[in-house]
């Protein structure tokens, strides 16, 4: 019994081993590493040759199978042998019978004691059971070194005939949606709170935005004519009240560069006779200048590189199509940034009702297909503004269109250039009964 029961929990040592090491994270390992957990730094070891400590895994489980075939079912029927002889069983019955309830017995324990709790444990605790484990599976593997080798290479080179690689060959990398799985999963887990999870996110999209999506458009710039005095940008600044302004040269397509009220403010504080009517370009400094289709991510790091807090986005044709700040761009990341100047500032989406908002017509056509649960496409346009002005371009206030279920109505226009959209849910038609037809009638 007690070879049996030795060989049942080196089953079980094997088998919590194998599965503790392929559930284990090896951020997780390198975490208590950096922690200072010295025990972990066997068990890197071992899933950093993963393929070579599996077949040790393995071998070590095909060991003791078939040290329990052996020893097992004779253990468990010597057991049971003054049991029969009691009640006085012919014995080749006795045989027969003794070798299936052994059989069985021992099928029993191998499968509950040997695998499937040692299972459950690994796959439950795979960083404990990895670490405590793995200083004797390093010694297993070097004392049964030659045969692993062996057996392994044998494996490997069976696998190669089907162009399959080796277990430490293969792409351990996670993709963008198999990390966006696990956040969501430690969102619901209580592993990271909701802002977390919402920053995390939006840096995923991140990448995948080009400054177009996120500049102000040519017609809201608020620029400086290069002929204004200092004195008369102050008045200016007074009704905008912006930190930044590009300087232009007749009209927005010809942008000199931009001014900083800081700047301005600390040269006319030190000389409000002289500086006060100095003209504006005498304070300017340079500005960035992309393609609206850049990636915002290159923008930004232009930007830090730099150090100029705004670009001016120009289209195929050379004019300007809008220009982008640094708040646009973290915004994409945290969300809207509001200061004290922003008190008056509406949100890009105001909810009304159910099935009933109001959104800026700036709005991304992916960002109102998500919050409506709709399909709007359109390869040359980008914003749900755009792509109303292509349904009707000539649309007055109060005028709407209809689509998959909603209608977009014009709620406030500036000329053709479309401010805010109302949507709301299209009502369903009325459908007359019989009965009241009849009335009707």
């Amino acid at each position: 019994m007690t070879a049996f029961a030795v060989l049942i929990a080196c089953s079980a040592f094997f088998v919590a081993t194998e599965f503790s090491i392929v559930k284990v994270r090896t951020t997780k390992i390198d975490q208590l590493i950096a922690e200072g957990n010295t025990k972990a730094i066997k068990a890197k070891k071992v899933i950093s040759s993963l393929d070579e400590y599996l077949s040790a895994c393995q071998l070590g489980i095909t060991i003791t199978s078939l040290g329990l075939g052996w020893l097992g079912a004779e253990t468990i029927a010597m057991v049971l042998k003054p049991i029969f002889d009691l009640i006085a069983v012919d014995a080749s019955v006795m045989t027969v019978v003794s070798y299936i309830v052994s059989f069985s017995i021992v099928t029993f324990v191998h499968v509950v004691v040997g695998e499937l709790a040692p299972k459950t444990l690994a796959i439950q605790k795979a960083e404990a059971v990895a670490i405590h484990t793995a200083p004797v599976l390093i010694l297993f593997h070097n004392v049964m070194y030659p045969f692993i080798k062996i057996l392994n290479s044998s494996a490997n080179g069976l696998a190669a005939l089907f162009g399959i690689r080796g277990a430490n060959d293969s792409e351990v990398a996670m993709t963008e949606e198999e990390l966006r799985i696990i956040l969501s999963d430690s969102l619901k887990g209580g592993e990271i709170n909701q802002s977390e999870y919402k920053y995390v996110d939006n840096i995923f999209d991140f990448d995948d935005r080009t400054a177009k999506e996120v500049m102000v458009p040519r017609t809201e710039i608020v620029g400086i004519d290069k002929e204004l005095t200092l004195k008369e940008v102050f008045d200016l600044m007074g009704v905008e009240q912006y930190t930044r302004y590009p300087v232009i040269d007749g009209d927005k397509d010809h942008v000199l560069g931009l001014v900083n009220m800081k700047h301005l403010l600390t040269a006319y504080i030190r000389n409000p006779e002289v500086n006060g009517i100095k003209p504006i370009t005498s304070f300017m400094r340079p500005v960035i200048r992309v393609f609206e289709t850049s990636p915002i991510s290159d923008l930004l790091l232009k930007i830090q590189r730099e150090r100029i807090h705004m670009a001016i986005l120009m289209d195929e044709y050379g004019g300007t199509s809008g220009l982008v700040t640094i708040e646009d761009i973290i915004e994409e990341i945290v969300g809207d940034i509001r200061d004290e100047f922003d008190a008056d500032e509406v949100p890009e989406v105001r909810i009304i009702g159910e099935n009933h908002y109001i959104v800026d017509a700036k709005m991304l056509l992916e960002n109102v297909n998500d919050i409506l649960n709709i399909t709007i496409e359109d390869d040359d346009i980008d914003t749900i503004g755009g792509w109303f002005m292509t349904q009707n371009f000539d649309a007055k206030e109060g005028e709407k269109v209809v689509n998959q279920g909603y209608e977009f109505i014009v709620k406030e226009l500036d000329g053709h250039h479309l401010i805010y959209l109302e949507i709301m849910k299209e009502p369903l038609p009325i459908i007359e009964t019989t009965a009241t037809v009849a009335q009707q009638a």
